[in-house]
């Protein structure tokens, strides 16, 4: 068996798979089809069987006349490759077609060539429906029609480009539905707290008693618990979808240079620009960026956008302008018939270096840190205990036991601790893949 010989086989096995496919698709149309429609699919579909069973008859008269212990091996042994004609329209299949073959001796080359020919081609398919919780749909049925008629008047513009950058998964109007209830929620909780503590007291050891003092002056005490509950809702829920994108945006830009490399090394082979999106998606190594990269292939895909305009659509709905810029970059220059491996290597560069200036900044912070945590929580706590001890002992200011002094120092620390762990978490880096 020679190289053309082979070559002519995957050409056979390629077009009875590409026939089968064909033959798939009309059967799929076929049930939601009318009678007409139906007999113009069957007639198709006989045509297309009598093809695919001369392209079969072909295909094991090859393999037939093929003897592949002589080409394979020296030695004397030789073998019977038969194969049993199929009967039946199961010719479809290439496992049917080679199901029945009797082997006597064969070469471990040999099995492997035809378990290529027998293997099947299994594709899996995975879908998921998300559906809103009770809440979101208690929410949209009370306030969405006032919320469309907000949105249509193009009151919150940012926040709608926010909660698109975020891919938080709401969509505008429940976004805001929520907002709205939530908000009457926290109003609510508000009022309690409100009126238990205009009336009454709850002492430190847990008792709680009725209110002694004027009504007005303890009504101007606790008033700011109408305002404060409800306006930190309001922020948090309005500022959430920002702060949410600002974070995508962190965690993007650190995976970006990477799967730039990543594109580049794709596009030296000189496929379709599409299709390195969807090598790259598959691959795993980049869980923010296949997001954004499915979303790309999506609206080429199944809203049918050319890839030019699909990448402008995704660079203006992009959390990170880094990616932004790489999509304009790569729309530019497949619009200009550019070198696309040129663009991927020269971006890859630049995001590079920029990666590595922003880790050598986040190392100067890091040390920067670190000489504050040793002033403040090593060297402070000492110098004010000694501080304490000496006024103790020399009768100044104000006397403290011993108790005393160690627990407000050791209280200290340990809040400054806590504080200073919880900066050093809102500063750190998002975590990227390399």
């Amino acid at each position: 068996m020679n190289s053309e010989d082979i070559g002519k086989i995957s050409e056979m096995i390629a077009r009875e798979k590409k026939i089968a496919k064909e033959i798939n698709s009309l059967t799929t149309v076929l049930k939601n089809s009318d009678d007409e429609e139906k007999k113009m699919i069957m007639q198709q579909v006989e045509i297309l069987k009598n093809s695919l069973r001369e392209a079969n008859n072909n295909l094991l008269s090859s393999l037939e006349s093929l003897s592949l212990e002589k080409s394979l091996t020296a030695t004397p042994k030789t073998e019977t490759l038969m194969i049993e004609t199929p009967s039946s329209d199961r010719t479809i299949s290439r496992r049917n077609s080679l199901r029945k073959v009797k082997k006597e001796k064969m070469t471990e080359l040999d099995k492997e060539v035809l378990k290529r020919l027998k293997k099947k081609e299994k594709s899996t398919k995975s879908s998921k429906e998300i559906k809103p919780s009770s809440y979101i749909r208690f929410a949209n049925r009370l306030f969405s029609v006032k919320v469309r008629e907000s949105i249509k008047q193009k009151k919150f513009v940012t926040l709608e480009k926010d909660l698109i950058k975020s891919n938080l998964g709401y969509t505008p109007v429940s976004y805001l539905s929520i907002l709205i209830l939530t908000m009457i929620i926290s109003f609510s909780v508000s009022l309690l707290f409100f009126l238990f503590f205009l009336f009454f007291d709850l002492e430190a050891s847990g008792a709680i008693s009725l209110m002694a003092e004027n009504f007005f002056l303890r009504f101007l005490k606790v008033f700011w618990i109408l305002i404060i509950i409800p306006a930190l809702t309001l922020l948090f829920l309005y500022f959430y979808p920002s702060l949410e994108r600002k974070s995508l945006e962190d965690k993007l830009n650190n995976e970006l240079p990477f799967a730039t490399i990543h594109m580049a090394a794709i596009s030296g082979s000189h496929i379709e620009p599409t299709k390195i999106f969807k090598i790259v998606a598959m691959t795993g190594e980049y869980p923010r960026l296949e997001k954004e990269f499915n979303k790309l292939l999506n609206e080429i895909n199944v809203y049918g956008y050319d890839l030019v305009t699909a990448l402008k659509d995704s660079a203006v709905n992009s959390p990170s302008q880094k990616l932004a810029d790489l999509f304009n970059g790569l729309a530019t220059t497949i619009t200009s018939g550019g070198d696309l491996y040129d663009f991927f290597d020269k971006r890859a560069q630049t995001l590079l270096f920029e990666y590595r200036l922003d880790r050598e900044k986040q190392t100067k912070s890091a040390e920067t840190f670190m000489d504050i945590y040793i002033s403040v929580v090593i060297a402070a706590p000492m110098i004010l205990m000694l501080l304490l001890m000496m006024m103790k002992i020399s009768g100044l200011g104000v006397s403290l036991s011993t108790s005393t002094l160690t627990f407000l120092v050791v209280g200290g620390v340990s809040m400054i601790n806590i504080l200073f762990l919880v900066f050093l978490q809102i500063k750190q880096p998002a975590g990227g893949n390399k």
